[in-house]
């Protein structure tokens, strides 16, 4: 587009795990305000730690939701006393943390319609809550509820098929199951059942709001395929599920104009309106705006990220993701995550090349891509993709032998190519080819790292700083819904990018170095194959 649409400004919020965040952008994509509240530090009347209450088993992890009502006033609070200009607001839309679930009480609707300017909405809706403790997560205390749901529907590969995923702890369908066979009181008294997204959603539209079909493919209930829930998943959660759940809805709907209590007590528009909110996953893929299918973001974090925009889902039961995309009703998205990441790194950092990444680089510089037949797989902690319970570390001579120990150059070489060679691994099982790789966090800045990254996937490597991608996933997701409806019709995501500042080109890949990672990858799947025993 390369212009300013109107001059209207587009507002996104993103309710992670530690904080509310509200961006808002123009048409021209420029970010012109932001405000945020940290759980912890701002409500600390909430008495939480990094946002949530772990109880006493170690593996029950909850937030109060009421402390999300009162961090959406806060935040907006902050963007007035700023003199935000709620006026110029089109719509609004939003990220919630995946899985997180809220459990309203039948009077949820009539409070949200009657909500009074004259008094915060912590003071109104304190009521509403079938329970003040909701499962976010962080939480693993439903272990035995995801077994009976893979028993229930043909085991874990034929739910990653349905649903997208096999049964995980976290997912909000086994949540639900275990609040209804331990908690039936509460069960008993909930009338709908809404994610964070859709809760806050509902806040703002004053009704409960849709749960939408890309954060609602987190839930091991939602058929990704048909996008409805699926009856049998339904059966085996609780009764009456379906009409507690409500009708999903594609992510760029239109939910419903923005209450009058928004209008009176902050000075939005009238005309102002609300798109379904989304999940914070779903909302960074938009944020760091993976259009295409072979689009594809690494996080390089604590724990490593892939997901990539598909036009055709593979599910599979022992790794990864697949949502429903949030910016194309038609496609999908897949994740994997690895949480054998920059803490990893810097352990081999640490132990071979004395704390210090220059030092780190000339290492790398004295071994050769391929590492002389050498893979190591750095386990520190136990695995996600693919599922390693066990921990230490598991050196191979290019005999596929076991070793002891690698010379430093070659431990450094080892730790980056086995972490990207899983990446390509298990990516792939799920159908993650890149054409073209952005990569963020703290590590994309290092020249080293995306080298490798570069050579392995055989594809061209982006960075860029994207600051709060989900927040800003979540404006743009506003602006999307915005000329959806304005328009009538479904507009391609992408045509309301073209304004975007442009990702800078970090790496081209080596075709003989891409030849020799690909070459490899076989041995390093049987390798891995014996680790797992």
């Amino acid at each position: 587009m390369g212009q300013d649409i109107t001059g209207d400004l587009f507002l996104g919020f993103d309710s992670s795990t530690q904080g509310l965040k509200a961006v808002a952008i123009d048409g021209s994509l420029r970010i012109v305000a932001s405000q945020a509240v940290n759980f912890d530090r701002d409500l600390p009347e909430f008495g939480t730690h990094g946002g949530a209450h772990r109880g006493e088993d170690g593996l029950t992890v909850t937030a109060p939701p009421a402390m999300w009502v009162k961090a959406l006033d806060l935040a907006l609070e902050r963007l007035r006393d700023a003199g935000f200009a709620f006026g110029r607001v089109a719509t609004v839309s939003g990220s919630g943390q995946q899985h997180g679930s809220v459990w309203l009480k039948a009077c949820a609707a009539e409070a949200l319609k009657g909500l009074d300017a004259a008094r915060p909405l912590h003071a109104q809706l304190g009521g509403i809550f079938a329970t003040g403790a909701s499962p976010i997560w962080m939480d693993s205390s439903t272990g035995a509820e995801c077994r009976a749901r893979e028993a229930a529907l043909g085991g874990a590969q034929a739910l990653a098929t349905l649903t997208g995923s096999r049964a995980y702890e976290r997912f909000t369908g086994n949540q639900i199951a275990k609040i209804r066979a331990r908690q039936p009181e509460v069960y008993a008294a909930t009338d709908r059942i809404a994610l964070v997204s859709s809760f806050v959603a509902g806040l703002l539209a004053g009704r409960v709001a849709p749960i939408d079909w890309s954060d609602g493919s987190g839930m091991n209930l939602l058929d990704i395929r048909t996008r409805r829930w699926d009856a049998a998943a339904l059966d085996c959660t609780g009764p009456d599920l379906a009409r507690r759940l409500g009708e999903p809805v594609a992510s760029h709907t239109d939910v419903g104009a923005v209450h009058a209590y928004y209008l009176k007590r902050f000075g939005f528009a009238a005309a102002c309106r609300v798109i379904a909110f989304s999940g914070d996953n779903p909302c960074s893929l938009a944020g760091l705006r993976l259009q295409r299918p072979g689009d594809v973001a690494i996080s390089l974090g604590t724990s490593d990220t892939m997901f990539a925009t598909l036009s055709e889902p593979k599910p599979s039961a022992d790794e990864g993701h697949i949502f429903v995309s949030p910016i194309d009703p038609a496609a999908y998205m897949a994740m994997i995550c690895l949480r054998n990441g920059s803490l990893t790194r810097e352990h081999v950092r640490d132990a071979v090349a004395e704390r210090s990444w220059t030092r780190y680089a000339e290492l790398m510089a004295h071994s050769p891509v391929g590492n002389g037949g050498r893979i190591g797989f750095y386990l520190k902690e136990p695995e996600i993709t693919p599922t390693i319970l066990k921990t230490g570390i598991f050196r191979f001579d290019a005999s596929d032998q076991p070793a002891e120990a690698f010379e430093a150059p070659a431990e450094a070489r080892a730790v980056l190519e086995a972490q990207f060679l899983s990446m390509r691994l298990h990516g792939g099982r799920i159908g993650i080819r890149p054409r073209t790789i952005l990569a963020t966090g703290g590590a994309s800045v290092d020249p080293t790292v995306i080298r490798v990254m570069c050579d392995v996937f055989g594809a061209p490597v982006f960075v860029g700083d994207v600051p709060d991608s989900a927040a800003v996933g979540a404006a743009y997701r506003a602006l999307h819904g915005w000329e959806c409806r304005k328009q009538g019709v479904f507009v391609p995501f992408a045509e309301l990018m073209a304004a975007a500042p442009a990702f800078r080109r970090a790496a081209e890949p080596d075709a003989a170095a891409h030849a020799v990672y690909s070459a490899m990858l076989p041995r390093y799947e049987a390798l891995e194959r014996r680790i797992l025993g």
